[in-house]
């Protein structure tokens, strides 16, 4: 059900040649950026017609009205499963508890006597927020991309998620009940990247927003790729991935049911034990066939994510070595099941999220921690971080300097500006002195 790579003794490399022995899907963005061009200048070109016609193509629906009405998101929150709403209520209150605590307040650095620099963190004016509708349905995914933005102060949010035939072309209902649960009232019916063209261009019913975030399938990937440089993105999600550094303390039972936890969202989806005990990786592999046949999606995710080419137990020599695997790794979701989690997870550097023993699983970050689960996969996390109150708001440097602090280091800003044979720069200096400068 799925396979192994052994590094030990000799076969752990250093660098890439590492990460390249290491599983991993096939997610070609670059393949899918040529189909989506045509689908995003469709867009651009016929505005909210080219999102009805895409809506009827993809999603088997032929929309009147591309902005979901009010009252819908009205009668979905009403119509709600009180248990699910409750759920939903503590999957915001412990998002807010967190994402509280990330906004940043300017600072003002005083360089020398009379010169300033302040950084003025301010949010960007409009966003456009993405919650996927395909395979399952993620209201979780509205709460963390919404609440962060609202708590960096956001003042104008929009959502889009697809069309569902079978809701009439709405949004899936619990999207929708999200979405009033948060206060967001302008939501759109539109998936993939026909969204990610609409945020981008705006149409007749979506004014255009300088940023869009959200998790997606390839076609959002792509979408966000093609306009980089346009807008502002969180990053281009590729399939989910949990990698597990357990040792033969680790219970085999939640080990091989975080595994498939994952596994369950895509066939292409990665789930990776690293461990040191073959006894664990041999009794995870046992327990995963059981667990497997008691759950859901088994043939269409479960099993080709957990046969695929980017799922596997590594066997390693030991925590040490299996940390330089999981930090060569970068996963989207770590879990540390060790003994000391707490002092091993201090040595990740690579992770999206670390779920530091066995009481704090994926499945609890994927809704009730408070922690985001917009997080970068495909290796990012060696130089990303996931969605956050930073990830809305912009730091702006104001620069104050008086008459002599400006003469203090004007000979070394016209030193400089000559040395880079910039006379104009340095002439700006000389001119507010008569031309004749300070300490030259």
């Amino acid at each position: 059900m799925i396979s192994r790579i052994d590094l030990r003794g000799d076969a752990l490399p250093e660098g890439p040649a590492l990460r390249d022995l290491l599983p991993r899907a096939d997610f070609d963005v670059s393949a899918a950026l040529e189909k989506v061009r045509p689908i995003c200048e469709a867009v651009h070109h016929r505005g909210d017609a080219a999102l009805i016609d895409f809506a009827e193509k993809f999603d088997g629906v032929r929309l009147t009205s591309v902005r979901v009405p009010a009252e819908a998101l009205t009668e979905a929150l009403e119509q709600l499963d009180p248990a699910v709403r409750a759920a939903l209520e503590e999957s915001i209150r412990r998002a807010r508890i967190v994402h509280r605590e990330q906004r940043r307040t300017n600072r003002t650095t005083q360089v020398v006597p009379g010169g300033t620099v302040t950084e003025k963190w301010v949010p960007v004016e409009r966003v456009g927020l993405y919650a996927p509708g395909g395979r399952s349905v993620y209201p979780s995914s509205v709460i963390m991309n919404v609440v962060p933005a609202q708590e960096a102060g956001v003042g104008s949010i929009a959502l889009a998620s697809p069309a569902q035939a079978e809701f009439d072309g709405l949004p899936h209902p619990t999207i929708l009940a999200a979405c009033a649960l948060l206060g967001v009232d302008e939501v759109y019916a539109a998936g993939g990247a026909t969204a990610v063209a609409m945020f981008a261009y705006g149409t007749e019913s979506c004014p255009p927003a300088p940023m869009v975030t959200g998790p997606g399938n390839i076609w959002v990937a792509a979408a966000k790729r093609y306009f980089t440089g346009v807008i502002g993105i969180d990053s281009e999600a590729g399939p989910t991935e949990i990698a597990v550094l357990a040792d033969d303390t680790a219970d085999p039972v939640h080990v091989a049911a975080d595994l498939i936890s994952q596994a369950e969202h895509d066939p292409l989806a990665a789930a990776v034990l690293v461990t040191d005990s073959v006894a664990l990786a041999d009794a995870v592999e046992k327990e995963l066939q059981p667990q497997v046949e008691a759950t859901k999606h088994i043939e269409d995710r479960i099993r080709p994510a957990l046969a695929g080419r980017q799922s596997a137990i590594v066997l390693v020599d030991g925590v040490d070595e299996g940390l330089r695997v999981v930090n060569a790794y970068g996963a989207e979701h770590l879990e540390i099941q060790t003994a000391d989690a707490a002092r091993v997870a201090e040595r990740v550097v690579n992770a999206g999220a670390i779920f530091i023993g066995p009481w704090a699983p994926v499945s609890l970050g994927d809704y009730a921690a408070g922690s985001n689960h917009v997080l970068p996969t495909g290796g990012c996390a060696c130089h990303s971080s996931g969605l956050s109150v930073q990830s809305f708001l912009r730091g702006i440097h104001i620069v104050d300097y008086t008459e002599d602090a400006l003469a203090e280091v004007a000979h070394h800003v016209v030193t400089l500006a000559e040395a880079e044979d910039l006379p104009a720069h340095g002439a700006a200096i000389k001119a507010r002195f008569g031309w004749k400068v300070p300490g030259k």
